[in-house]
């Protein structure tokens, strides 16, 4: 696979992160030459029923249909990296499916169920899977997500291993399933993270942005959460043991999280998966790449990219890497990824 090749003032995983989250949503749109999509609202139903609100394109080529949604906040609304992925994925030919997951976006607004990190949302991935095949967007699915989302995707391929009966879908649907810095095990990411202040300060802002979601779901839901709750959680891990374990039924957020994390599963994948994953991630802890690694060596379902470079969710390509790789902008992970998908597809 082609190589990564940062600009020399990003080659600092921290410094690309802070340049992804902060610099980039600013100035996306002008590294593209690809126009919007006309996209259709579509109200999918979810694993129990669950409504989940999400966006949909076809394409006359009919090459295959990419499902994808965000990380861990957010709504499609404001999600430039994935329209990112979008717009270039139909470019290429591909049928687009994207959607607000639970208790985010207008799904939040439809429903006050929230999140289970992929325990649920691996069944929404193929719910909505069927439900495109209905809409006309072809086969083969490919489920795609980063950071958090990676980890629903990952689940979504270990459902796809046992498709139900009657579900609308034959095992041939599922292309595979394509993931960009997943999390892939919460438990010793999150304790790393707290570990040290730039970590503590990348915490806190995710926890803010928690919150955030977790009033506007009150708001649309005023019966469905408590307010003192909510006031109480005021990190990830208090946000998961305020809100949303009592849900699942867990005892402990780490009970929670070693039952969410796909690390576990991931030696028993029968699906073809691409990992990108980068080594100087500052959300995870290094400690799982050699345990990610054995995995993948030792499945040859699992396609692993490890580069030195590249952040969380940015690898933000150098001009000189862009000409390397014959790119036509700087997003070497989603050009990556539809290279994979590309060939997938042709084989």
């Amino acid at each position: 696979m082609a190589p990564f090749t940062p600009p020399w003032l990003l080659q600092s995983g921290l410094a690309m992160t802070l340049y992804t989250a902060l610099l980039a949503p600013r100035v996306w749109d002008q590294t593209l030459q690809i126009p919007p999509l006309a996209y259709q609202d579509h109200v999918f139903t979810g694993q129990g029923d669950v409504p989940i609100f999400g966006r949909w394109v076809g394409s006359s080529r009919r090459r295959g249909t990419i499902i994808a949604t965000y990380g861990i906040t957010g709504s499609l609304d404001n999600q430039w990296f994935l329209e990112i992925l979008a717009r270039k994925a139909h470019h290429r030919g591909y049928g687009v499916v994207l959607f607000d997951w639970r208790g985010h976006g207008k799904t939040g607004e439809l429903s006050p169920t929230l999140s289970s990190d992929g325990l649920y949302e691996g069944q929404d991935y193929l719910a909505l899977a069927a439900t495109a095949k209905d809409l006309g967007c072809p086969p083969p699915y490919w489920l795609v997500g980063y950071s958090l989302s990676g980890q629903l995707a990952l689940w979504g391929g270990r459902e796809a291993m046992a498709l139900p009966p009657g579900g609308g879908l034959e095992p041939q649907d599922i292309g595979g399933v394509a993931v960009v810095c997943p999390n892939l095990d919460a438990n010793r990411s999150l304790r790393y993270l707290t570990a040290h202040p730039l970590g503590r300060y990348l915490e806190r802002s995710i926890a803010k942005e928690l919150r955030r979601l977790a009033e506007a779901l009150h708001r649309a839901h005023p019966d469905h959460l408590d307010a003192a709750a909510i006031a109480r959680a005021h990190s990830i891990w208090t946000f998961d043991q305020e809100l949303v374990i009592p849900r699942l039924g867990f005892a402990t957020v780490a009970d929670y999280y070693a039952a969410s994390s796909p690390l576990p599963f991931m030696a028993d994948l029968t699906v073809p998966t691409l990992i990108l994953y980068a080594a100087d991630d500052p959300l995870f802890d290094p400690s799982i790449i050699p345990d990610l690694q054995g995995v993948c060596a030792a499945n040859p379902h699992l396609d692993l990219v490890l580069t030195r470079h590249g952040g969380h969710v940015g690898y933000y390509s150098s001009v000189t890497g862009q000409h390397r790789n014959q790119d036509p902008d700087p997003w070497w992970a989603w050009n990556r990824v539809l290279d994979w998908v590309d060939q997938r597809s042709h084989g």
